[in-house]
């Protein structure tokens, strides 16, 4: 399990956040929405540790899976070398990673269908490649806890779908706590159980997907009326999508 109890954020007199609680355990997964600046980022930060609580608790595993959203370039390092800096917390300081190790690393690059980039230089790869990579390092942690801020910032279509796909693939084995920052409540809608809204004016509310993807509480969100629309699935099945009411042209 994951989550914070109470916490709350704050940078001289500014709080960013104050008495947020939410709990994401084993088998869940949670994707996190808010407008530019609302804290997201600093949220997952004050989860995993790396940023100081004014009050509160965080609960989370020694080792988390992490994904941030701009990684360094990892320059002249290979995919593989890359995973298996996923390890590195289980090492120690001076430790030295072993066969098992690379092992590991090579089972998440094959989990996440990137095997084929192993021996590839990280900084000569696309960015639907760099992204799969460090997913695969936070799968290299073996950490029931998994964490990432806006998976799919600066990628295509293409590969925002693959993401997609993948990060349900992982909620679906139902084995590891998972919580995800993005700005489109459409990747709540196909990877997430449960949503946590950071809403304007510093108030927080969570809760199922089909509870907090509402046009209303949407719309409160991000300051833009929201509407569901259907569209055609990839098998031609219908589904659902919210847009923003500026999307599209007014019909002839």
């Amino acid at each position: 399990m994951i989550g914070l109890d109470d916490a709350s954020v704050s940078f001289g007199t500014r709080t960013l956040f104050s008495g947020i609680s939410f709990t994401v355990p084993i088998g869940r997964s949670m994707a996190v929405l808010g407008p530019n600046g609302r804290g997201k980022t600093t949220l997952l930060r004050a989860l995993l540790g790396f940023q100081p609580l004014a009050k509160g608790r965080r609960t989370a595993p020694k080792i988390a899976g992490y994904v941030p959203q701009h990684g360094a370039s990892q320059a002249k390092l290979s995919g593989l070398d890359v995973v298996i800096m996923g390890r590195a917390a289980r090492l120690g300081l001076f430790g030295q990673p072993s066969g098992d190790d690379r092992a590991a690393a090579e089972a998440a690059l094959d989990e996440v269908g990137a095997g084929h980039l192993a021996e590839f230089r990280y900084d000569r790869m696309s960015g639907g490649q760099r992204q799969m990579v460090p997913i695969a390092r936070a799968i290299a942690t073996g950490s029931p806890a998994l964490v990432f801020d806006e998976p799919t910032s600066a990628l295509d279509l293409g590969n925002q779908s693959r993401t997609l796909e993948l990060l349900n693939t992982l909620r679906l084995r139902r084995d590891k706590a998972i919580l995800f920052t993005t700005h489109d409540p459409n990747h709540a809608l196909a990877a997430a159980d449960d949503v946590l809204l950071m809403m304007p004016g510093g108030r927080e509310t969570h809760g199922t997907v089909a509870e907090m993807i509402q046009p209303e509480l949407l719309s409160e969100l991000y300051g833009v009326s929201m509407r569901w629309v259907e569209v055609t699935g990839p098998t031609g099945e219908t589904r659902r999508a919210i847009l923003p009411a500026f999307a599209g042209i007014e019909a002839a």
